[in-house]
């Protein structure tokens, strides 16, 4: 894999995950959603659900103030419109200490296809 591939990789992934972040910071769970494909599989710590309405309910049951802090650890072009990710994310909380998990991401365009979440 060239460095242009693993850029390029990383630089989609920064977009996607940028946007998802903003909308976990600020607790909106339709913006969320809006990241995620039609038929997205999500794999949050709870069992799983497929396209975005389950996304947003699942983000809406977080709790307020929850934030959202990634650092990619690996990226991998699966196709040309298609970008595996594997990273940190230490989700933060006003009331309790932070949640570090792992998280695998396949992005299709700009949008999340799958998302699975895994605890350390």
């Amino acid at each position: 894999m060239s460095a242009a591939e693993i850029d390029s990789g990383e630089r989609i992934l920064t977009t996607v995950l940028d946007r998802w972040k903003d909308a976990v910071d600020a607790h909106d769970p339709e913006r969320v959603a809006e990241n995620f494909t039609e038929d997205a599989i999500f794999q949050g710590l709870h069992p799983y659900t497929v396209g975005p309405k389950g996304v947003a309910e699942y983000y809406d049951s977080q709790p307020l103030g929850m934030t959202a802090a990634y650092e990619i650890v690996e990226t991998r072009r699966l196709g040309e419109n298609l970008v595996l990710g594997y990273m940190a994310v230490e989700f933060g909380f006003t009331d309790r200490p932070p949640l570090n998990v792992l998280l695998s991401l396949v992005v299709e365009g700009e949008k999340i296809r799958h998302y699975q979440v895994s605890r350390l």
